[in-house]
């Protein structure tokens, strides 16, 4: 069993052997054309290089491409691959509490390998979501409150079943298998110098971090100012519990950052930011007036530390020259709220 307080290279290579074939490896885009930022020289390709405001060359990392549409398919596959060898995975299933993402990516790697899986979610959770799993044949239940209810609800249910209890977050296994993402970006982006990610409760960030450090590459970790956990837990040295709220609260509303995340952020090599709210809507609108991308809000939050914060400035401005990946990490959204009045007419 891995730690639960510290990840190391051996639980990501670990993870790499259990996801390997099983997952899609991620694609990277140039982010090239975009009228927000300064452009710099063309890159070896022709193509010219989207630059921040401080000349650095920016790279998209395409997660939301992922299976069901985020990158919690990793850490799902590695979690229940894991205890299927351990003989703790019981026919009783699995269960788990999510806003949404978590219990896509556990009920998809349930069914495939051939398990049940009962998803506890917060009544306020996106439709779009809610339908996805039960295409995937997960029992959802919907709870009234807010993710730390419908947890509550999964745990109570872990005890009358004997279900396997699977954290949407908070579990070694899922952030070792969200930092197998690190080392395919580094595979088409040779001298990567920084990835920013999106935190939540912390199992992406911590496991990319993890990986990231091995590799000499630095880590930004980017939340929603109205979600900040992770920065609490710094500023308190430990973590602690804060009020969630916001357009990316859904995907990013964890109360509590996870020990391993806060382990992870205390290296010398990270870094935690804030981002307004008008600023991860700027960066999804973006993505899309741009590049026509879709993301959910919590998707687009890494891209929105490079956006103007509303005081002319952003949240993290890479130096002149440095490499920089932009963790895009979900997409379980209603796009039709980014076409605006008279796009489709427009188009034609």
């Amino acid at each position: 069993m891995v730690s639960t307080t510290e990840l190391g290279p051996a639980d990501i290579d670990a993870a790499a052997d259990r996801v390997r074939g099983r997952v899609r490896p991620v694609l990277v885009s140039r982010a090239s054309g975009a009228s927000r930022f300064s452009r710099g020289d063309a890159g070896p390709d022709g193509a010219p290089p989207f630059r921040a405001d401080g000349g650095g060359e920016v790279w998209l990392a395409l997660e939301f491409l992922q299976h069901t549409g985020s990158f919690k398919a990793r850490g799902a596959l590695n979690f229940l691959h894991a205890h299927r060898a351990a003989g703790t995975l019981t026919r009783a299933g699995v269960t788990l509490a999510s806003g949404g993402n978590a219990g896509l990516a556990g009920a998809w790697a349930a069914a495939a390998l051939g398990v049940p899986a009962s998803v506890f979610l917060p009544a306020s959770a996106p439709a779009v979501k809610v339908t996805r799993l039960k295409g995937y044949g997960a029992d959802v239940h919907l709870v009234d409150g807010e993710y730390a209810h419908a947890a509550a609800a999964c745990a109570d249910f872990a005890d009358r079943t004997g279900a396997l209890r699977a954290h949407a977050y908070d579990d070694p296994y899922i952030a070792a298998g969200a930092g197998t993402l690190l080392d395919e970006i580094l595979d088409r982006v040779p001298g990567l110098d920084t990835v920013l990610v999106a935190v939540g409760g912390g199992g992406l960030f911590a496991g990319v971090a993890t990986a990231a450090h091995r590799r000499g590459v630095r880590t930004v970790a980017v939340e929603p100012a109205n979600c900040p956990t992770l920065h609490a837990a710094l500023e308190a040295g430990r973590p602690v519990d804060v009020p969630v709220s916001g357009v990316a609260a859904d995907a990013l509303g964890a109360r509590r950052a996870t020990p391993l995340a806060l382990s992870a952020a205390r290296r010398a090599d990270t870094r935690s930011v804030l981002v307004p709210d008008r600023a991860v809507d700027a960066a999804r609108r973006t993505l899309w007036d741009e590049w026509r991308l879709v993301t959910e809000h919590g998707g687009a939050t890494a891209l929105a530390c490079l956006l103007d914060d509303g005081s002319g400035r952003s949240a993290y401005a890479p130096a002149p020259g440095e490499r920089t990946a932009v963790v895009l990490c979900g997409a379980n959204t209603d796009p039709s709220d980014l076409v605006r009045p008279g796009a489709a007419r427009d188009a034609t």
